[in-house]
């Protein structure tokens, strides 16, 4: 995958297809040298241990359309050819946690692409989920919970044009805000 905004998209798409209702995406950058770690998590069906202990092999899949699933294998290998880490855990029932950390200044990193295009995708396709994202870094945060605008809306639909607009708005802001001054690519 080019950048960070496949991946999340990817990784969103399996808690989606687990069928969670609550999905947590997180950006932080941190330390020094900095360390850029994405956290995705989820409340769905979560994965028994004999599935997760394979997961990161690309002829590993729970989809029965085909043999092959890239999605983590990938995430795994963009992590670690650029010097960071790459982890999962899972419990049956209870939901997954998917985690990659990536050194800001590696020439191997992959750019953050269009993230809160994805995110905002991701919300205008499935407003059912609660989305909660959090953006970080040593000098600005961003938070963002679609149950607590859902509640401030008071009923207004979270597809009306205005509020996309709105949170497409929000999310582009909060990104460049926080990862402005942190990641190159982000201006």
């Amino acid at each position: 995958m080019r950048d960070l905004s496949l991946h999340i998209l990817d990784i969103a798409q399996n808690a989606i297809a687990a069928k969670a209702d609550l999905i947590t995406i997180s950006l932080t950058a941190e330390g020094r040298p900095a360390v850029l770690k994405v956290v995705i998590s989820d409340n769905g069906r979560g994965m028994d241990p004999d599935f997760l202990e394979k997961v990161t092999d690309p002829f590993t899949t729970s989809r029965k359309t085909r043999q092959v699933g890239l999605g983590i294998p990938l995430l795994k290998q963009s992590a670690e050819l650029a010097g960071g880490v790459f982890n999962i855990k899972s419990v049956v029932n209870e939901g997954t946690e998917v985690s990659a950390t990536f050194p800001v200044d590696s020439v191997d990193r992959i750019p953050a692409g269009n993230v809160d295009d994805t995110l905002v995708m991701l919300i205008a396709s499935h407003p059912e989920i609660d989305w909660e994202i959090r953006f970080a870094s040593e000098d600005q945060q961003f938070e963002f919970s679609l149950a607590d605008i859902k509640k401030a809306l008071q009923g207004v639909s979270i597809t009306n044009k205005h509020v996309q607009e709105w949170i497409q708005n929000t999310l582009s802001e909060g990104f460049r805000s926080v990862f402005g001054g942190v990641l190159d690519e982000v201006n």
